[in-house]
């Protein structure tokens, strides 16, 4: 036997030495406002299900429509048989709802970026990408052959200082940033990254996992938000977070949907998404379309829990969107303060190295249209208990 197990037993009690070892979180029921966390009732303030779509009964109903027309799985990667009129159906009402020429679906925000950053880069090319992005657009970007250089986080002067060196060295350059970010909830400064994209002939590429649906009208996204329709070259979107269900798209041009669909790896060799999930993803769609009323609620969520929790005096960061880190510091004492608050009834999972840098330790809470304003209240409240119990208030 080879020592691969025991080394990896090593690994595991380094963990637990350090206090950052866990276990799944298991969850009975649908993922709502209040649940059942491993046999406790809690309010959860740690999904993406911005919009509370997850457990709505016009996708399920949808959902389970296209079960009945199609089955429950496509059968086959889009490019031999698994490409289904309904796959068609959504991509061009996303083009529509995102107000762009052409969309790509793929099976999850992450193959977005594993599969669209390497099709349309190639050797002789940069990439210069935000030091604060994603993690799968740094897996993304480790997959193409073109050359990296990393910018200071939405320092628009570092990002010149970086063009100005190296743009004339490069055939093609695609600047690439998160639209929101995720654990700080803080804007990309996209107005002024398309200006210095334009400036320096250069593509721009922005990962939009947490403005879809959140940001822009009726959650149409960070580019809607900021007005920059036609300008930023590829618009990552996900369907997997305010839209409730799976999925990623990439919103383009016609012509690099067409490229995508030849060299997005993901589209070529993985089974395309199943019809349930795309009659889902449809609905949730045409609700965005008739309404602005879940994005409403969200925002005034935000706001009201907010500034109930700046009025206590935690540390929120720089957040901008739903998102609310609130920062304790310490890595064992985030996952303490975490653990606490799940035995008062609210689940805020912790956030800690390496998701964030060592000594930004965070709970981060994701207020979502699902909750009403009493169980806001009594987060808040646990919030201070806990806050003052634990010596961070």
């Amino acid at each position: 036997m080879s020592n691969g197990p025991t080394y990896l037993e090593k690994k595991i009690q380094e963990l637990k030495d350090e206090g950052v070892y866990r276990k799944l979180p298991v969850l009975e029921g649908p993922n709502e406002a209040e649940v059942i966390l491993d046999g406790k009732k809690v309010i959860n303030l740690s999904s993406n299900n911005y919009l509370g779509f997850a457990n709505h009964p016009r996708l399920k109903n949808a959902a389970i429509e296209a079960v009945k027309k199609y089955g429950v799985g496509s059968g086959a990667v889009r490019t031999i048989i698994g490409n289904m009129d309904i796959h068609e159906e959504l991509e061009e009402k996303l083009a529509k709802f995102k107000r762009e020429e052409a969309v790509m679906v793929f099976q999850s925000g992450f193959n977005c970026n594993a599969g669209a950053i390497q099709a349309i880069t190639e050797k002789g090319d940069l990439i210069i990408s935000d030091e604060l992005n994603h993690a799968s657009i740094i897996d993304g970007v480790k997959l193409s052959k073109a050359d990296k250089a990393i910018f200071k986080h939405s320092d628009m002067k570092d990002l010149e200082r970086v063009l100005k060196e190296k743009r004339d060295n490069y055939e093609n350059v695609l600047i690439i940033t998160d639209g929101v970010f995720s654990m700080d909830g803080d804007v990309a400064k996209l107005p002024e990254i398309v200006e210095l994209a334009e400036k320096y002939n250069a593509m721009t590429y922005v990962d939009d996992a947490h403005g879809s649906g959140v940001l822009g009208e009726s959650g149409r996204g960070t580019v809607d938000h900021f007005n920059l329709h036609g300008r930023v070259d590829f618009s990552i979107g996900t369907l997997s977070k305010a839209i409730g269900v799976i999925g990623g798209y990439v919103a383009c041009s016609k012509a690099a949907q067409e490229w995508l669909n030849h060299r997005g790896r993901p589209i070529l060799f993985s089974t395309s998404l199943p019809p349930a999930a795309v009659g889902a993803i449809i609905e949730a769609v045409d609700m965005l379309m008739e309404t602005t009323e879940f994005t409403d609620k969200l925002w005034d969520n935000a706001k009201y829990f907010k500034e109930k929790l700046g009025k206590l005096g935690f540390d929120t960061g720089h957040s901008e969107t739903p998102i609310t880190p609130v920062i304790i510091g310490e890595e064992a004492k985030s996952m303490e303060f975490s653990n606490r608050l799940k035995e008062e009834g609210v689940f805020v999972s912790p956030i800690v190295f390496p998701t964030v840098p060592k000594g930004t330790g965070r709970v981060r809470c994701m207020v979502t249209a699902g909750h009403s304003k009493e169980q806001l209240d009594r987060v808040v409240d646990t919030f201070e208990k806990v806050g003052k119990e634990m010596g961070i208030l």
